[in-house]
């Protein structure tokens, strides 16, 4: 909304002179029913409080996402919390003004009418100038314990925003913000925010943007990054390149023997890619010298030199055994399409990882990264004995965040006992035999727990089954394909069709990426990729099987 549903005032209005309503600090604190720490509950000051290049003194913050020069003062418009009750009625008590964590209550000033790089005199004493808009994060949820709560903010464009002090002095309740100087009126805080967010892809207008000096260094390296990426796509045809040339070869620089079962891989392209970065939870196919084309989650790395975690699997069809009795260090292997698999939730205030065996590959650079940034994560992680832990210094190093399951001491990973413990909005992640996962899918049924609040790292799939027909509708003017009981449906197009033409990834279920449009007929799903919903239209070729016939489409 654009306009205070209490007093009727049009927030697009200019305002070059605002009073300050309140002036707000706090301590840090955790997150009732969680480890988080948060700054966002803050009180007000009646008398005159002094401000610093940092900020209010005495206000605190967990400097992972908030504090710092360019995050020194953060204000907020009392007129959005009345637009927030209406909108949420069922949180209606808990927005008041303070309750985003602002350090100024601003009258009539927003994010509509207040421009990146805004100087304005605070008092008598006090110069600010804006630097940013507010990131919000899934602290917002927690506060007004609502789901998905968050995104809201800068949809509407009422987050509020930050400013630097360029000379510090005393504030108080009453003080006049004025405006100074404006230096790009063009650029509201709603207008940045429809190319932050909302229209992030307008390469033209992220350019104009990443020139802005006044950017604190969050905006400003999200827009030079975006541009620096659009013009390395575009001299060199990036993403046309990369699908047609998936496949790079690369070098076993380390062979290493974790446990008994598991041995790891760290490998190192001959070539090296432009754009390396690998968001954690990414998993790479390799092809294999007996043939054999197999997906593994990279456990670190990037694009350039990553690192697997290979168990030798006991009834498996001879991958695993290839790479820990055939690959050796100097060997150059067929590496694959990267894909990212494991969804970073940001919006859950919890994060709850459950692991067995290798299962702990697909989810330990994601719970190390959560880890490092403050979030409440837990990673419940079975194993046969202590000695069969994988990169045992890494998981050491995470200290109470994991919970050790000990089967020589009896000790028994209970997932119900784990649903039944689960923190308000936290996600669950999954990775382990089909014995657990099994268990897993049974007890978060049970528990009523959305889907969207559970991901299935599966790393062995059945797909077997009776033997159908697929018809793929637009290939070669139509083609039906037989597939045999122990054959996938992306095995037989592959065939048929080519590995360039028809993409996988995990194999197993998991990320989707060999998902096709059913057109007609019954499917027999399998996997974790696909919503209820999404099983109407589609299906995953790698693991699921049509009943009879079906007609697809890739």
């Amino acid at each position: 909304m654009g306009v205070d549903t209490e007093t009727g005032f049009d927030l697009s209005s200019p305002v070059t002179e605002d009073e300050v309503l309140e002036v707000r600090s706090g301590k840090l604190r955790n997150f009732d029913g969680t480890n988080v720490m948060t700054g966002i509950y803050k009180t007000t000051h009646d008398d005159s409080v002094t401000v610093t290049e940092m900020g209010i003194q005495g206000d605190e913050h967990d400097y992972t996402f908030h504090g710092g020069t360019d995050k020194a003062v953060h204000a907020y418009c009392m007129s959005h919390y009345q637009n927030w009750k209406v909108e949420f009625p069922e949180a209606a008590d808990l927005f008041v003004p303070g309750s985003f964590g602002e350090n100024l209550v601003v009258a009539r000033m927003n994010e509509r009418n207040v421009c990146i790089g805004d100087v304005v005199s605070l008092g008598p004493e006090v110069i600010l100038e804006v630097s940013l808009p507010r990131q919000p994060c899934f602290k917002l949820n927690h506060r007004f314990r609502l789901k998905n709560f968050a995104p809201n903010t800068w949809r509407l464009s009422r987050t509020g925003w930050y400013y630097r002090v360029l000379r510090p002095g005393s504030v108080r309740a009453g003080d006049a913000l004025k405006l100074v100087e404006r230096k790009h009126p063009q650029w509201t805080i709603e207008r940045i925010q429809e190319y932050l967010h909302r229209n992030p892809s307008d390469f033209a207008k992220n350019k104009e943007l990443a020139g802005i000096q006044e950017f604190g260094v969050e905006a400003a390296t999200a827009f030079k990054s975006r541009v620096a990426k659009h013009e390395s796509k575009e001299r060199k045809a990036r993403i046309a390149a990369e699908e047609g040339k998936q496949w790079r070869e690369f070098r076993v620089v380390q062979k290493r023997r974790e446990t008994a079962r598991i041995t790891s891989l760290e490998l190192e392209a001959l070539q090296t890619a432009d754009e390396p970065e690998l968001k954690p939870g990414a998993h790479v196919k390799m092809k294999l010298g007996n043939g054999l084309v197999r997906a593994y989650s990279i456990v670190g790395g990037d694009r350039n030199r990553f690192e697997l975690g290979v168990a030798l699997a006991e009834n498996g069809r001879g991958a695993s055994k290839y790479i820990h009795e055939n690959v050796s260090q100097g060997d150059v292997l067929t590496v694959g399409r990267f894909t990212n698999g494991v969804p970073m939730v940001s919006a859950a205030s919890s994060h709850v990882f459950v692991a067995a065996g290798v299962g702990i590959t697909a989810f330990l650079p994601m719970v190390e990264t959560m880890a490092a940034i403050n979030y409440s994560v837990t990673l419940h992680y079975a194993v046969r004995s202590a000695e069969d832990v994988p990169f045992r210094e890494r998981v050491e190093k995470l200290g109470d965040a994991v919970v050790l399951y000990d089967k020589t001491k009896g000790q028994r990973l209970n997932i119900g006992n784990i649903v039944k413990s689960l923190a308000w909005n936290s996600q669950l992640y999954f990775c382990g035999p089909s014995g657990m996962m099994a268990e897993a899918l049974r007890e978060t049924q049970a528990a009523g727990i959305d889907e969207k609040e559970v991901h299935f790292e599966a790393f062995e799939a059945d797909s077997s089954g009776d033997p159908f027909e697929a018809t793929v509708v637009n290939k070669k003017g139509g083609v039906t394909l037989k597939v045999g009981p122990d054959e996938t449906l992306l095995e037989v197009m592959q065939k048929e069709f080519g590995i360039e033409d028809v993409p996988s990834s995990c194999e197993v279920g998991n990320c989707g990426t060999c998902k096709l449009t059913l057109k007609e007929g019954s499917v027999d799903h399998r996997g974790s990729a696909l919503t209820k919903d999404e099983k109407s239209t589609s299906m995953l070729s790698c693991v699921s099987r049509g009943i009879g016939k079906i007609v697809v489409e890739i």
